[in-house]
């Protein structure tokens, strides 16, 4: 290849070499071999650029797309196995391939996939499947090639010809046939195999499923392995986003309206018995706005299933489908009146199909009625403007207001077709009460309730067809927001009001995020500007800071925009970044001194908070970062790599100890995102100073990090994780056993958090495939360590941590419950693993109406068919012959037991076991 011409597809080259390289481009493409040699470079891993890669990707993809049929069996032969060659290589390379690669190289699989699929590699998939296997690299390729395949065949974004539309048809009715239940297997592994240590391959293949599930088979997904699955993974924080999202999709799929409604009314059971109905105790709103799509999307499938009865005359089943509507208004109406817009927002479409429902029948309840005047208070609610409402400089916050407002209208006119006379009563009384002290109501007030008259004379019919349509002279007023400094000055930043600067910092930060490259020419002279605004507040009497600390994270977050996203070179980027991060290291030194000396507690809080600020700051700075402008890449290591070495001296500080290791914690948290294996070296020294007379608080927020680490760097990290891992556990012994009251229901719930905490990372430690980190504590150590997953299994009445404990056991049994694992542990599974599995399911506290202890006890029935599977008969015999019989269980049951636990398919055992213990209980 031409190694000049190559030069120029690197984004830093001068426009000549860029020039160059769009040329070569041009040539290969029309070149008659050129593709070869792009394969062979693939293939063999010539080349170390990440985007040479992707131009020798780009190149066979042209090849696929519009030049395949021109060659040979041969050459098609040498294009899949390059493809399934690369595919390989990405499990053995010692770092994975960039995300844009491995997305072009999935869009290349996919095309290949709609060419071939049909004629000559009908087993694309299953190719694909048996290189990859459950490899972590392996199966994130999987999973972004069936997502390219999804876009390929069903992507309503894309324009196909009426011939790419039949092909489309054909290649997923022949997948239907011929693979669809294997890769939905596949799927389930996947997430089996990964839901507990690796969020995002989880997350991943959940957005597989909800892509899928609208073209296959639906009983392939809504059965109760798969459910059961997924409403594990609403109680998980990092999964339940997308496990929303994915049972959003199910619900969403066409089928049977009675069937529609069996399933909506068992999934709401689950999740309502779960506790997520509790809106008013779940303070994450992104979670909440994907769960308030989650229940538009059920009310509304419930609302198409009761259209679809009374059109077809079932009248019987449509009042019960009409009655599960009428059990959700409640909480719609909980998500309506929420204070977040966009989770308000979600359900409103849920909302207006009730009303349209409602305005159907001939007469409406007490309880349909007070639903309408809900919905009408709350939508009169919803209207008002909040305080943070900027009329002077509207931004998106702003515009997405305004299209909020669009949709409640709606909500409105819907409201005046169903009950006219409420609405005018209702807007009556609002504008009377408002209008009457109008000089001293909040303007937000006032203007809600003109608003209202002004939508009512809209919403309402009037005789002779005449209808207000409202001043259509009105206009909106736009402020010139292009103007940058107009932000810097005294109309932003600088400004009289707190409030006006507090919110010129947040839109500012947006502003300069969505301009990026077009702010270029501005950027060393803004850097210039707001150098004063990044001062760090020191606790010093008198001193009045123009911004809040709140407000100096934007600030800083949009100078490390600006400084990342420049085009200026990696040095010219070093040196701007130091700058900018500099000063807080030299302030961090001195305010830490000040503290180690100083006195009176008031001042060393507020010595410690600015402390705090300032590892936040540079903490925020690590935002700008992406996959595609990195630390490294903008030769930033080293500056962040020194903050980390100025901030860890603060780990050792006796004083405001719980304020300086959250700081220090949640920077360590965004450096091992950021820095990857340079900051493993300060992980040792950082765990040390934090183990240190901690809390049982700074343990549940210290695990996390541990966790992080271990399932980032896996092997990279056993030797640390060996060394620290008894001390760790010392410490969590420590603080668990320590007196505390009877009736102190805070410590209590602070020991249950530590413990989990301390079996999901017994979890991860074993999940990531090292167990040798417990193997090599010494006898004594591992045998106290598994009893403590055995009394977390069966004397704690706390679901979550049993379902975890039965995960760690049968992990353990997985890997060490063979012919050739630890002396002694057979005889531990058979004295303590095998006793836990019944011992915890028959005590009282254990309740199998409780969907989290469900979930246990499907972690238990694994556990159960892992020690079969590696024990074999002898398994069986022992169940027979010794304990079972020890527990006096009648012969005919231990037969159907054994029978049960014999069967290949694993839910039929995990149904049985259900059964078995509700019969065996009292």
């Amino acid at each position: 290849m031409d190694e000049q011409a190559l030069l120029g597809l690197n984004p830093n080259a001068d426009a000549d070499f860029r020039q160059r390289a769009l040329a070569y481009f041009e040539q290969l493409k029309i070149s008659q071999d050129a593709w070869q040699v792009c394969a062979e470079a693939l293939a063999q891993s010539i080349y170390s650029d990440d985007h040479i890669k992707f131009f020798c990707f780009q190149v066979l993809e042209h090849q696929i797309k519009f030049k395949y049929s021109e060659l040979t069996e041969v050459q098609q032969q040498l294009i899949r196995e390059t493809l399934i060659t690369w595919l390989q290589a990405q499990m053995l390379n010692p770092q994975p391939e960039k995300t844009f690669i491995r997305n072009k190289a999935a869009q290349v699989f996919a095309l290949l996939f709609v060419t071939e699929y049909l004629t000559k590699w009908p087993k694309f998939f299953f190719d694909i499947l048996s290189v990859v296997d459950l490899n972590p690299r392996g199966v994130d390729m999987y999973l972004r090639i069936l997502m390219a395949v999804d876009a390929e065949l069903v992507d309503r974004d894309v324009v196909h010809t009426s011939e790419e539309a039949r092909r489309n048809t054909l290649l997923k009715d022949t997948m239907r046939e011929q693979c669809i239940p294997s890769l939905v297997e596949s799927w389930y592994q996947i997430l089996q195999n990964y839901q507990y240590n690796n969020s995002e391959l989880t997350c991943q293949c959940l957005e597989v499923v909800g892509a899928y599930v609208s073209w296959i088979d639906l009983s392939l997904i809504a059965n109760e392995r798969f459910i059961n699955m997924l409403l594990g993974h609403m109680s998980v924080e990092v999964l339940r986003e997308e496990a929303c999202d994915c049972l959003f999709e199910i619900v969403n799929k066409g089928m049977d309206p009675i069937d529609k409604t069996k399933l909506v009314e068992s999934l709401c059971q689950v999740l309502q018995s779960a506790g997520l109905f509790s809106i008013d105790q779940e303070d994450d709103v992104d979670f909440l706005a994907r769960f308030s799509k989650l229940v538009n999307g059920m009310g509304q499938a419930l609302i198409a299933s009761w259209t679809k009865l009374i059109k077809n005359g079932d009248m019987k089943s449509a009042q019960d489908t009409l009655q599960a509507i009428e059990a959700k208004v409640a909480l719609m109406l909980q998500l309506l009146i929420h204070e977040d817009d966009d989770i308000s927002s979600n359900i409103i479409g849920f909302c207006y199909d009730y009303l349209h429902i409602l305005k159907q029948l001939s007469a409406l309840s007490d309880q349909q009625k007070a639903n309408v005047e809900a919905i009408m208070l709350a939508v009169m609610k919803k209207l008002t403007y909040d305080e943070e409402y900027n009329f002077e400089n509207e931004g998106e916050d702003e515009a997405m207001f305004v299209e909020y407002r669009k949709q409640l209208k709606l909500l409105l006119d819907r409201l005046a077709q169903v009950s006219p006379e409420l609405l005018l009563a209702s807007v009556r009384r609002v504008f009377n009460t408002t209008l009457q002290n109008w000089q001293t109501t909040r303007f937000m007030e006032v203007e809600v309730a003109i608003r209202l008259l002004y939508m009512l004379a809209e919403a309402l019919p009037v005789s002779h067809g005449a209808h207000f349509s409202g001043d259509v002279t009105k206009a909106t007023a736009l402020q010139d927001m292009m103007r940058t400094m107009a932000f810097l000055d005294h109309r932003g930043l600088r400004h009289s009001s707190p409030k006006v600067r507090s919110r010129t910092a947040y839109l500012f930060s947006r502003f300069v995020k969505s301009l990026n490259k077009q702010m270029n020419p501005f950027i060393e002279d803004v850097l210039n500007r707001i150098q004063d605004l990044l001062e760090l507040s020191p606790p010093e009497n008198g001193y009045q800071a123009l911004l809040s600390s709140d407000d100096q994270l934007f600030i800083y977050e949009t100078a490390g925009v600006l400084i990342v996203n420049s085009e200026y070179s990696a040095e010219r980027k070093q040196a701007l970044m130091r700058n900018l991060l500099t000063p807080l290291m030299e302030k961090f030194k001195v305010l830490l001194e000040k503290l180690m000396m100083a006195q009176d507690e008031d001042r060393q809080m507020a010595l410690a908070d600015c402390l705090n600020h300032a590892v936040g700051f540079a903490s925020r700075t690590s935002k700008a970062f992406s996959n595609k402008q990195t630390v490294k890449q903008c030769g930033c290591s080293q500056v962040y790599l020194d903050c980390l070495q100025t901030f860890l001296p603060a780990l050792s500080c006796p004083l405001q100890k719980e304020v300086l290791r959250s700081g220090v914690r949640t920077f360590l948290h965004r450096m091992i995102i950021c820095l990857e294996e340079e900051v493993l070296p300060f992980i040792p020294s950082a765990s040390e100073h934090m183990l240190k007379d901690c809390e049982a608080k700074d343990l549940q927020e210290f695990i996390p990090l541990i966790n992080q680490i271990t399932a980032k760097f896996k092997t990279q990290v056993s030797p640390f994780l060996q060394q620290m891992f008894m001390p760790l556990l010392h410490a969590i012994f420590e603080v668990l056993l320590l007196p505390a009251e009877e009736n102190d229901q805070s410590a209590a719930l602070e020991k249950q958090m530590l413990r989990r905490s301390y079996f999901a990372f017994l979890q991860t430690v074993t999940g990531s495939g090292m167990s040798e980190v417990i193997a090599n504590q010494g006898a004594e150590n591992v045998e106290r360590v598994l009893f403590t997953v055995i009394q977390g299994a069966v004397d704690y009445p706390d679901p979550i941590a049993q379902k975890t404990c039965f995960i760690i056991l049968s992990k353990l049994v997985e890997l060490w419950g063979g012919k050739d694992g630890p002396v002694g542990f057979a005889d531990f599974v058979y004295k303590h693993i095998v006793p836990a599995c019944f011992l915890a399911p028959l005590k009282q506290t254990f309740d199998l109406a409780d969907a989290q202890t469900v979930l246990a006890l499907s972690e238990c029935a694994v556990t159960l068919k892992t020690i079969h599977l590696k024990r074999g008969p002898e398994c069986i015999q022992y169940l027979q012959q010794e304990y079972l019989p020890s527990l006096q269980v009648a012969p005919e049951i231990i037969q159907e037991f054994c029978q049960a636990l014999q069967q290949p398919d694993a839910k039929v055992f995990k149904n049985y076991l259900k059964v078995f213990f509700q019969r065996a209980k009292p």
